[in-house]
This record gives C-alpha cells, sequence and structure tokens, in this order.
C-alpha cells in the first residue's frame, strides 16, 4: 500500500527519510510565499528520486517546477485535462463515489477520497466500508484520507485494498 505525505509549511526532509512515503504534496494554505516554498519542497524531493513530488491547486506551478504532479481541489475537475496535456499526474480531492467516477472519466491518475475517520471540520466520516463498496465501483487509483493517524487506521485501509492512503498527522506524530 502506497504512503502519501500532505504536508504543510512545517515540511522537512526529516520526514521523507523517516517515512519514505512513494508520493508527498506541498500544500500550505496560508503562506504568502507559496511559489517560494514550493521551489525549496522541489529541492528536497530531487534528493529521493523514488519519490513522486505534487504540487497543491497549480497546475502551472506544478510544470513550471517539474514536479511529477498536481493535486487539484474538488473544485477544479475542469483542470484535469490542461495538467495531463503538460505531462503532469493528476491527484484530484473527492468526498462521493460520484466525484471519484467523475475524476476517472475524466483522466485523473488517482483520487484521494475523505474523510474516512473522524476528522477536524472535515464533516461525517465515510468509513471503511463505504470505502470498501467504493472501491468495487472504479478502477482508478484511490488514497484514503482523513483522520488517519495510528497504524491501526493504515491496518483497517490496507484491509480494503486502497491504492493508498494519505496523511498529513500520521506522518507529524
Amino acid at each position: 500500500m502506497k504512503k502519501y505525505l500532505i504536508t504543510s509549511s512545517e515540511f522537512c526532509e526529516e520526514q521523507l527519510q523517516t517515512y519514505m512515503p512513494e508520493y508527498v504534496l506541498y500544500r500550505d494554505k496560508t503562506t504568502p510565499h507559496y511559489e517560494t516554498q514550493a521551489e525549496h519542497f522541489m529541492e528536497v524531493c530531487s534528493k529521493f528520486l523514488e519519490i513522486k513530488s505534487f504540487i497543491h491547486q497549480n497546475v502551472k506551478l506544478a510544470h513550471k517546477l517539474s514536479a511529477t504532479g498536481v493535486h487539484l481541489t474538488s473544485m477544479q475537475f475542469e483542470e484535469i485535462s490542461l495538467a495531463k496535456e503538460l505531462g503532469l499526474e493528476v491527484i484530484i480531492s473527492t468526498h462521493t463515489h460520484a466525484e471519484v467516477l467523475k475524476a476517472e472519466s475524466l483522466g485523473a491518475d488517482a483520487v484521494t477520497y475523505s474523510p474516512i475517520f473522524v476528522s477536524p471540520e472535515k464533516g461525517e466520516p465515510k468509513g471503511v466500508e463505504d470505502l470498501r463498496e467504493l472501491l468495487k465501483k472504479c478502477k482508478i487509483k484511490v488514497f484514503a484520507l482523513g483522520g488517519i493517524v495510528e497504524a491501526s487506521h493504515v491496518e483497517a485501509i490496507k484491509k480494503t485494498n486502497a491504492y493508498g492512503f494519505a496523511s498529513i498527522r500520521y506522518f507529524t506524530n
């Protein structure tokens, strides 16, 4: 099962060395210096050749920085084709089965599906059974996301045969 580290302004190389995720996303919704921070993020990621690096929301910046791809929000379905034209892998945030199927039909490479477990301000958790049902309906790679903070959560997701899990807090605890 693949690990997808979602970082923030506290991103550090140590997280990559400790957890060795296959995917890593730079996401910081508060910094006024996003592009500069994203450049630093890409410099750090370049030391880890096996890691796929993603930039949040900004297709053109992801292309400019030679990131592996872009992670789009659930409000950016229309940008999937542009990202693909630029040679970027696309992961998009989804919250319903319909959104997952839409992402798949539009050519996204993967989705995050959330929240699986209780997560602050993210609404009612979908649960592992809902994730299992979703996986029967789609072929796209699905990263479970939301409230994944301990090994038991990871084990529960692993039993669903999801492609992987994505988290912020799991990698900072």
